[in-house]
């Protein structure tokens, strides 16, 4: 089992607007046999941290999905658990978007710039 997370990303108004409002989050399942779980959870940052996305998603063999998030808050933070099978055969991207859809560069984790912990 491998926990992955994006670790804090602030998000404050810039000129009274959040630079993202919505985040995109693509899971690739590189597996030929199994399918694998992974559990998608969304916290908001604030003087606490608050659970707002709580998702089991199961992906089968060499399949691609996506998942949209409401992210206009100050600060959040998505952490992944992959089941213990075919844990390193999933690819995972964070990606901040404007209201219009448009990509936010600075809130964007790519597969390995995010902090593996494994249990």
């Amino acid at each position: 089992m491998a926990i992955l997370s994006t670790g804090p990303i602030e998000n404050n108004p810039v000129s009274g607007v959040r630079p993202t409002q919505q985040v995109t989050i693509r899971l690739v399942s590189r597996t030929a046999l199994d399918s694998v779980t992974v559990s998608v959870q969304g916290y908001v940052l604030s003087t606490t941290r608050t659970l707002y996305v709580s998702e089991m998603i199961s992906i089968a063999p060499n399949e691609a999905l996506t998942r949209n998030y409401f992210a206009d808050l100050d600060a959040f933070e998505f952490v992944f658990e992959t089941s213990t099978e075919g844990a390193e055969e999933v690819g995972i991207s964070v990606w901040g978007k404007q209201a219009s859809g448009q990509l936010v560069d600075a809130h964007r984790v790519v597969e390995h710039e995010k902090t593996v912990k494994n249990i």
